[in-house]
């Protein structure tokens, strides 16, 4: 979740005096780095969901605020727009509890978030993009109101000095200017955490890396954008451009955008936050009153604020991530690349396969980002983003293929000797794998059914564009709260 911060202004001396804690911030992970100061020995996961808010038609319900009171439970937050929730749900050993232990535990909170939030006349949707959402929705008044995010909105513009171009073509095409980050606040994406020993952090990075491209073919759910019919993954072109600082002047100079795959597979998590003092310019200079060499000294554990900081407003596709625990440092990979939804079984069913392959592809005798271009990569996300379970993608030793036959020859089998390695038997495997593999053989995800409900809407009633997607996601929402995996979903 974001650090809030206060509502200022920033000085030069502000800027400068930030710099130099950076600074001191990383020489302080090297030095950790250096003497094995981490927790390694409670490797867990962890989820991010972020929802988004709509009322009894479907249409986006700008009630944030009122929703987490009602819902009153910490791990709910609010997000940047105003019709957007977060839940956090606590970290947990990946075998912990058996196998429907996860499960209960999230559909238990999102019902009960569902039951509050329907008492003030809302609901929640889990879905890589609102199908309803207007352009008009996403002005200045639907920010939420934590200062954190006019905050951030302000340094994104000072540093772009001029409105926002966002241009998408797919079935359609949509080209818009924004004068606030709020289009941002479009994207809800499900976020997977992996906390991993330090001396393994770069091997589970670069496959995570590796299989992005896979990741969002499969679980492609954000079609729709403003009425306009785009990308399977239209949320991944959106974020890029919607939190973009450079103009074109910059950006044809080669300057690194702040939504970023990165450049390079990496030997350590240590370069990647190097990375970000290098390449990136603070957005947010605050600067807090610990010192991390002095903290060292002493034999405490410094939480390297700024660092931590400047790291939240670079948005990788997966990102490194600091944190203490417990008076006790950690590393994480937090993977940042799918939608939310449609539904908690595929949720769970999406995290398998993750946390699955990952651990197949670092276990093996040689790893695939030594047989793989770092473009290729990159190119796989992008394809996938565009063409959804229907893309075509590179792979060493295969070339281009399908995505479903990647998956369903290669990379299923990996993930499930991941899940075994990790302590998953059969009977715990089976199912979450399962709803990967049935859609791979039905070639049916989020994205294909809202695609394929609207259109069936639109040709059957003849309603108008924006009532056949208000149907289409009232239907969404029907589905969702049954918990049938989304290849399973008529279309009627």
């Amino acid at each position: 979740m974001g650090r809030d911060v206060p509502a200022l202004t920033f000085t030069r001396e502000d800027r400068r005096r930030y710099r130099i804690k950076m600074q001191q911030c990383l020489d302080a992970l090297a030095q950790m780095l250096r003497e094995s100061r981490f927790e390694a020995e409670r490797p867990q996961v962890g989820l991010e969901i972020e929802l988004n808010l709509v009322d009894d038609r479907a249409e986006p319900a700008m009630r944030n605020t009122d929703a987490l009171e009602a819902i009153a439970d910490p791990a709910w937050d609010t997000e940047l727009g105003r019709f957007n929730l977060e839940i956090n749900i606590a970290p947990r050993r990946l075998t912990e509890g058996g196998p429907d232990a996860w499960e209960s535990e999230i559909r238990s909170a999102l019902n009960h978030a569902e039951e509050r939030a329907r008492s003030i006349g809302t609901h929640l949707i889990m879905t890589g993009i609102l199908p309803t959402l207007r352009h008009e929705d996403v002005g200045e008044g639907a920010l939420s109101e934590n200062p954190r995010y006019r905050l951030l909105n302000d340094q994104i513009f000072a540093a772009r000095g001029e409105d926002l171009h966002i241009e998408v073509t797919g079935i359609d095409r949509l080209r818009t200017y924004a004068d606030t980050i709020t289009p941002e606040a479009a994207c809800t994406s499900t976020q997977f955490h992996l906390q991993v020993d330090p001396e393994d952090f770069a091997a589970y990075w670069n496959a995570a890396q590796a299989i992005a491209g896979v990741q969002v073919a499969l679980a492609a759910n954000s079609p729709f954008l403003f009425g306009k019919e785009l990308w399977h993954e239209t949320r991944v072109p959106l974020f890029e451009q919607a939190t973009d600082t450079r103009p074109e002047e910059i950006k044809v100079q080669g300057v690194r955008p702040r939504v970023w795959f990165g450049e390079r597979w990496i030997t350590s998590v240590f370069d990647l936050f190097e990375e970000n003092l290098r390449y990136f310019p603070a957005l947010l200079p605050l600067c807090d009153d610990q010192d991390p060499a002095e903290t060292l000294l002493r034999g405490d554990i410094p939480h390297l604020g700024e660092l931590t900081l400047h790291n939240g407003t670079i948005y990788r596709w997966n990102r490194p991530v600091y944190a203490v625990s417990r008076d006790k440092p950690h590393v994480r990979v937090e993977n940042r690349v799918l939608p939310a939804g449609p539904t908690v079984a595929d949720t769970l069913a999406n995290g398998a396969f993750y946390y699955g392959l990952t651990r197949g592809l670092v276990e093996e005798e040689r790893p695939v980002w030594s047989r793989m271009s770092f473009s290729a990569a990159e190119d796989n996300l992008r394809t996938a983003a565009r063409y959804g379970i229907d893309a075509r993608l590179y792979w060493p030793g295969m070339g281009e293929v399908p995505a479903a036959e990647l998956v369903l020859r290669r990379l299923l089998p990996l993930a499930h000797r991941g899940l075994e390695l990790s302590g998953m038997d059969d009977a715990w495997r089976e199912p979450l794998l399962g709803i990967i593999e049935q859609r791979c053989v039905t070639g049916r995800n989020g994205a294909v059914w809202q695609k394929e409900m609207f259109h069936h809407i639109d040709a059957t009633t003849h309603c108008g564009r924006h009532e056949a997607l208000r149907r289409m996601t009232q239907q969404y929402i029907d589905y969702m709260h049954l918990n049938a995996p989304v290849h399973t979903w008529p279309v009627e």
